[in-house]
């Protein structure tokens, strides 16, 4: 395991002061003055706070969290969501930490999140043969609490007082449109800006499509702010694949809800069913508990959309229509405000997009409430297939 970069999340105000400064430990900002602006609105007994109680308690004389600096191993991480629900993406920045780093002495690894008290500390050889062992959970894109995968995400490497300028390779933003604000910030320095909007949870591109569409292009459907997420099923309670094996790994009692409706034969083609679930998804995504209003629609609904009859077979698009004509039909009676789907059948169903889109924005467009419908990744799309000329030309 050869780690190049680590990354340091900071608020986008901070970049001056940091290219001219450095990465400064929490005690040397306040010890010498220094401006900081926090990622966090948060209130007092938050982060900060527990930072000054836990000790890294190896050979360092006792000194608290707030002597150190903390990099991320991986910066899409339920901090990261957190800061993103609370001052939004266009505040944040990522700095790209080169991974010579590693060799700062004094400096410790902790194998999650530092202010969990289930974390331990490590001299940074030891704390590498660790992380070793929970590399694929610390580069995975989600997590959950059940497992320790939110936790251990949050892999910390901490060093101790000041990371110096020497060591930052780049700038990562959420969008092109910072560019010009960052590079006039600190035009004497030399740094690549990068824009890389999958690390703070945003798509490529959203096109828009008739009255209330969106296409995603790159998202991530289980992080959109809808309320109502599609997982496409069959009709066996087989989740084996796709977003449907995504949603029984994350979300288990989904799995457990699918499989009961599936044996009462409340899944069926063109009848699509709901799970009202009442957790507050948000909170099991951040790292801190999320308040009312800090996010939209922190509690999701399932809709387990019958795309296949058989998890063996392909999808059919009279199946895919019939169910559609459900949802238009149905969606406001039942309590619907906002809906993310899939393309339908057009991944593991062997459908194409270019015949499925059109029949998705027939049923779907003014229908009265927002839709986002992710784009397959599977296979490049053409441009034609995403023209409202052709997506509402039936």
């Amino acid at each position: 395991m050869k780690i190049k970069s680590l990354y340091y999340i900071t608020h986008i105000d901070n970049l001056p002061s940091i290219f001219e400064r450095g990465i400064l430990s929490h005690e040397r900002i306040e010890r010498t003055g220094a401006k900081f602006v926090s990622m966090f609105k948060g209130k007092t007994g938050d982060k900060s706070d527990i930072r000054k109680t836990r000790k890294v308690n190896l050979e360092d004389s006792g000194k608290n969290l707030l002597h150190y600096v903390s990099l991320l191993f991986q910066p899409r991480n339920p901090m990261m969501y957190r800061a993103i629900t609370e001052i939004g993406k266009d505040k944040l920045a990522v700095l790209e930490i080169s991974g010579a780093i590693l060799n700062e002495i004094d400096a410790f690894i902790a194998d999650g999140s530092a202010i969990d008290e289930l974390t331990q500390f490590y001299p940074t050889t030891q704390g590498l043969k660790k992380l070793q062992q929970q590399w694929r959970v610390v580069q995975n894109e989600w997590w959950k609490e059940c497992d320790g995968s939110k936790r251990k995400i949050m892999a910390e490497f901490l060093v101790p007082d000041q990371v110096e300028p020497k060591y930052i390779r780049s700038v990562i933003i959420a969008d092109s449109l910072m560019t010009n604000w960052v590079q006039g910030a600190f035009d004497s320095f030399q740094f690549p800006i990068v824009c890389q909007p999958d690390m703070f949870f945003q798509p490529k591109q959203r096109i828009e499509i008739g009255e209330n569409i969106l296409l995603i292009d790159g998202g991530d459907i289980f992080f959109s702010e809808l309320q109502t997420m599609t997982v496409t099923v069959n009709l066996q309670g087989v989740m084996g694949k796709g977003l449907a094996l995504r949603a029984r790994e994350q979300f288990p009692d989904v799995y457990v809800e699918y499989e009961k409706a599936c044996r009462s034969k409340k899944v069926r083609v063109g009848y699509p069913y709901i799970y009202k679930r009442e957790a507050s998804v948000a909170n099991e995504l951040t790292d801190f508990k999320v308040y009312r209003g800090q996010i939209k629609n922190p509690m999701k609904w399932f809709l387990l959309f019958a795309t296949k009859r058989h998890w063996r077979t392909n999808s059919r698009i009279e199946d895919i229509e019939s169910g559609l004509n459900w949802l238009q039909q149905n969606c406001k009676e039942e309590g619907i405000q906002s809906l993310a789907m899939s393309a339908l059948g057009c991944a593991l169903g062997g459908l194409n997009w270019a015949d499925v889109a059109p029949l998705m924005c027939k049923y779907l467009n003014g229908i009265g409430i927002p839709i986002e419908i992710y784009l397959p990744r599977e296979y490049p799309i053409q441009p034609e297939h995403l023209t409202e000329s052709h997506l509402l030309s039936l």
